[in-house]
């Protein structure tokens, strides 16, 4: 394949931490963009450590039977929905800047599909590839490796 010219990014993420690489042509080195890394420690947390109260209690009509009612919302999902759109927004933004060409999104299948969800059509336009695994703890340097 020849070498051209295209800004390709390269995120990779998980629900609570992202950072991009940039790389010029196809086989150009991968670099880190500077000011593109995210992270979110409330989607680190646990569930039960992101709600605020315990959970409410009823009692049942009939006797003195008293049960939790669960959350209608589990915090440390939605958390992780937030961020997956706190990405999408700065990938968009770049994108509408023409900071890249073309877009490689690496992420766990779950952040994954939130990401999809969640990127606007203009950076839509320029995904060129996905992959479906958590890279977050691979090092820069031994990424090439595992994004052949």
């Amino acid at each position: 394949m020849p070498n051209n010219d295209k800004t390709y990014w390269i995120v990779v993420a998980d629900g609570a931490k992202c950072r991009v690489l940039t790389r010029k042509g196809t086989d150009g080195t991968l670099s880190a963009a500077s000011n593109l890394c995210f992270s979110d420690s409330e989607a680190r947390e646990l569930t039960r450590e992101i709600g605020t109260d315990r959970p409410g209690r009823s009692q049942e009509s009939v006797g003195g039977a008293r049960h939790a009612m669960e959350p209608r919302v589990d915090w440390h999902r939605f958390a992780k929905e937030q961020f997956a759109h706190q990405v999408a927004q700065a990938l968009e933004d770049a994108a509408l800047k023409k900071k890249y060409q073309a877009l490689i999104v690496v992420a766990p299948p779950r952040t994954l599909g939130d990401l999809r969800g969640a990127i606007g059509k203009h950076t839509r336009a320029l995904v060129v590839g996905e992959i479906a695994k958590d890279l977050t703890n691979i090092a820069d340097h031994d990424l090439p490796a595992h994004l052949a």
